[in-house]
């Protein structure tokens, strides 16, 4: 070789940022599962030393929503899969057939983090730093949405570059309606992926919508049936697929109404537990093949360019957020998370949002007093 007198250091590097300390097994929930499965062909044959890395939510008792530990879970995988040499994409997904994921978990805001407001600000230093992990992961990020995908779980799903969702998912915001403000990516991303109005009421009106609907206004790429019942394919029968248009309205991804919409729900009910994701897990696969057979330079490079438009305003506005959601952790959130924290004690999962506009109205005194006025009550 013309330069082989030059001196140089052949062995190889360990860039790996993480252990293992932050994963863990099903049996382990609630947890992040990291794996690295082989990447296949087509055809199922196994491409020797090359891997997909799946990061997968493991909380189902709580619709996989994200303890502060899974947080790190998360940062972790994503972290480590950035740095794989062997990996060729990431798939972040769910456990069981109901949740994608529902967001930071609950019991926790409201248990420990509600009216400590500097550990919740510390908290969301895990959790912008868990967005930025996924938006800077130097591999495509496929989010498998496997079921609902609502609060902070739509706004991490948002953060990934390409999204296929089982059909019977749903996706929207809780923060307004839940004692907070969707500020964890959603007022960021949502307005890139929808129409303004479409993004300002998804939003800010806590209105759940239907995968179809989102597919139709280019929320995610596609959505895939996972009921399989004699063998046959059943589309969400909830939804309406077979028109567009209704007495002048656009109809198709709208929920069922009336009787149709009952039966379809109790359908649904009966066999959602044994959902079947082969489709939703081929059509992964297939676009997994896709990024295998493409330059990976160029392929990363190409995604951060589009990327780039997503993390202007996470960029510009994540680190303020983070301080008002700090703050708000003693207000109106203490009141979102402690009702909907403690519905099986009152029977509601909300405050009285007309009196506490009442009570602000008449300019009381935020206390426990006037929390205790539009909170539910402890039932017989």
């Amino acid at each position: 070789m013309a330069l082989e007198w030059m001196p140089r250091d052949n062995e190889m590097k360990d860039h790996m940022l993480h252990t293992d300390v932050h994963w863990g097994a099903d049996a382990d929930a609630p947890c992040v599962v990291h794996e690295k499965r082989p990447l296949t062909d087509p055809t199922g044959n196994v491409v020797d030393g090359l891997y997909v890395s799946w990061i997968r939510l493991n909380n189902p008792k709580q619709y996989n929503s994200y303890t502060t530990e899974m947080v790190k879970g998360v940062i972790a995988g994503f972290e480590n899969a950035s740095l794989d040499r062997s990996v060729v994409a990431v798939v972040f997904t769910g456990t069981g057939p109901y949740s994608f994921c529902t967001g930071g978990n609950t019991k926790e805001y409201s248990e420990f983090y509600s009216m400590r407001c500097d550990e919740y600000g510390q908290y969301m230093e895990l959790f912008n730093h868990m967005v930025d992990a996924i938006l800077a992961c130097k591999k495509p990020v496929i989010c498998r949405v496997n079921g609902m995908r609502v609060a902070g779980g739509q706004e991490i799903g948002m953060a990934c570059d390409i999204a296929i969702a089982s059909d019977l998912a749903i996706f929207g915001q809780a923060g307004p309606r839940h004692g907070s403000a969707p500020d964890g990516g959603s007022s960021d991303f949502l307005p890139w992926f929808l129409g303004i109005e479409d993004a300002m009421w998804n939003c800010v009106s806590c209105e759940m919508w239907s995968a179809y609907k989102m597919k139709a206004k280019t929320l995610i790429s596609k959505c895939i049936p996972v009921l399989k019942v004699d063998d046959k394919w059943v589309r969400n029968p909830m939804i309406i697929t077979d028109k567009y248009v209704a007495d002048g309205e656009i109809v198709y991804g709208e929920f069922k109404t009336g009787a149709e919409g009952k039966e379809a729900r109790g359908f649904v009910k009966e066999h959602q537990a044994n959902a079947d994701f082969e489709l939703l897990d081929k059509e992964v696969d297939k676009i997994v093949w896709t990024f295998a057979n493409l330059f990976p330079g160029c392929l990363i490079k190409s995604i951060d360019s589009v990327r780039a438009k997503k993390k202007f305003f996470w960029d510009y506005s994540k680190n303020y957020n983070r301080h008002w959601l700090a703050a708000n952790m003693s207000g109106e959130a203490f009141l979102g998370f402690g009702a909907f924290n403690t519905k099986k004690i009152t029977g509601k999962d909300v405050v009285d949002f007309l009196k506490f506009r009442q009570d602000i109205a008449e300019c009381k005194t935020w206390d426990y007093d006037m929390y205790a006025e539009v909170l539910g009550k402890p039932q017989e």
